[in-house]
């Protein structure tokens, strides 16, 4: 079983891209013969990660893939670290605004995806969409979400997740305008990369993408 998760809109935007690649991959991947549940998580802190651990609880996936928005970007970012730190900029769907709060109290500093990043990497770039490897998830929901994961496969041996983000959809911004998009099937299509990769690849391979700042 594979799980998907994609966030409800926040802030000021009518739709989350997140959910609705999640959606499409979905699809995809289910007409492709594999078995997949997907969950739209909402944009609050705690909430979020209960809802996570019930949907994990369900599920029992092989494969855990959860998507959020990161506006501005564009690229299909493969997160490789989930920090334990709540600080929120702006507040969430419940008006909560934690500010240097641990997502588990006591928990480890940090945890790394367990997806193999590089392999999905490359094939991404086979498949011709952009993507990198972002050594931050933030320290909003989409970083709450991704720590609350990864604790939680701590105590679940062989089952593989990760976190990674997407960019604006085009419909979502104006016409004349620099920042960044992705076509929702662009989209859906470097999730479904992402899943088949993580699905048939044991060990992750070494390619050059870190950062340098």
């Amino acid at each position: 079983m594979i799980l998907l998760t994609g966030f409800e809109p926040f802030g000021e935007e009518k739709v989350n891209p997140s959910w609705r690649a999640v959606q499409r991959a979905t699809e995809i991947l289910r007409n492709d013969g594999y078995p997949v549940e997907a969950v739209e998580l909402p944009c609050v802190f705690g909430e979020s990660a209960a809802s996570l651990n019930a949907a994990l609880d369900r599920a029992v996936p092989e494969v855990v893939v959860c998507v959020g928005l990161a506006g501005g970007r564009e690229r299909v970012s493969l997160e490789r670290v989930a920090i334990n730190c709540d600080d929120a900029r702006i507040p969430d769907n419940a008006g909560q605004r934690p500010i240097d709060q641990e997502v588990v109290q006591g928990g480890p500093a940090a945890y790394f995806s367990s997806l193999p990043i590089k392999a999905a990497l490359r094939n991404l770039q086979i498949a011709g969409i952009k993507g990198e490897v972002s050594q931050s998830a933030g320290t909003y929901v989409c970083n709450h979400v991704f720590y609350a994961l990864m604790h939680a496969l701590a105590s679940r041996p062989g089952v593989r997740g990760g976190f990674i983000h997407v960019p604006y959809l085009p419909e979502q911004l104006p016409a004349a305008t620099a920042t960044p998009s992705m076509t929702l099937e662009t989209m859906a299509e470097g999730v479904a990369v992402v899943v088949r990769t993580a699905l048939k690849t044991a060990a992750d391979i070494r390619l050059p993408a870190g950062a340098i700042h």
